[in-house]
């Protein structure tokens, strides 16, 4: 398995291509904006997406959501405490950023919870509810590649922030130290935003869990 960072929209979110180096089969996860941008990356590359992840909801990581389902025609899972998230602009945060106006998507097709595990074509993973930045923030473990892509939780060097509706800072520590921190030093972290890092790194770097 390898992925692709795929920088998009005006905060920069990182939307990763998650690809099996055999069969080209894609999950995506978080489509959050610069649709034709996504869709030369997939084309360039010859990956063939099966369905979409999401980590949370905020508009920064939907805003291509309902483009890149519809031509490829995908399923969306997002994590069940923000089933309601991806219709409501007060909610996702974009009706308090004028550049981008009111975004919406239409419902998700799947809804998550803590410590599932999903198989989808030659990927397998666990899903680790990660609230603090939002209620409903997901990571994704991919325990036999050594990564975990976690959304607005972790940063390098840094943590998600908690001012947005429904965020709440002692909450997102817990997560932090509860579902990723455990892990493995050697795994690899895929935030929403900027570069990876490693468990590893983080404990030994990171201000607000050291």
């Amino acid at each position: 398995m390898k992925w692709i960072v795929c920088p998009v929209g005006p905060i920069q979110a990182n939307c990763y291509l998650v690809f099996d180096q055999t069969t080209r089969e894609c999950l995506i996860i978080d489509p959050g904006g610069e649709f034709e941008k996504i869709k030369s990356i997939i084309g360039r590359e010859q990956l063939h997406p099966i369905a979409i992840l999401l980590t949370h909801a905020h508009f920064d990581h939907i805003g291509a959501l309902d483009d890149v389902r519809d031509h490829w025609n995908l399923s969306v899972s997002v994590h069940e405490n923000e089933a309601d998230w991806l219709q409501d602009p007060k909610k996702n945060g974009s009706a308090y950023f004028p550049v981008t106006g009111s975004i919406t998507a239409r419902k998700a097709d799947h809804l998550l919870t803590d410590h599932q595990k999903i198989i989808i074509g030659p990927f397998s993973f666990t899903v680790l509810h990660t609230p603090g930045h939002s209620p409903g923030g997901v990571s994704f473990y991919f325990e036999k590649d050594q990564v975990v892509f976690c959304g607005d939780a972790l940063f390098k060097g840094s943590i998600g922030r908690t001012d947005q509706y429904g965020g709440d800072y002692d909450q997102l520590l817990t997560s932090l130290r509860m579902q990723l921190m455990t892990l493995p030093d050697e795994i690899v972290v895929c935030p929403g935003h900027g570069p990876s890092t490693t468990i590893e790194d983080e404990a030994e770097n990171n201000p607000f869990l050291t």
